[in-house]
């Protein structure tokens, strides 16, 4: 029981740290997005 315990630590642990990484990633992916767009309006306002 406890080598079938340990089995499945590890692939929780192993999925929440994959769950993680990729939440940052896509975090940080959509605030570049958000900025850029931000940025391009902002120039936009001024030029008028």
């Amino acid at each position: 029981m406890s080598e079938q315990l340990r089995i499945i630590l590890i692939i929780i642990l192993s999925v929440s740290i994959f769950g993680l990484l990729v939440f940052v990633f896509v975090k940080n992916y959509i605030k570049n997005k958000i900025q850029y767009y931000l940025e391009k309006k902002n120039k936009k306002f001024k030029e008028d």
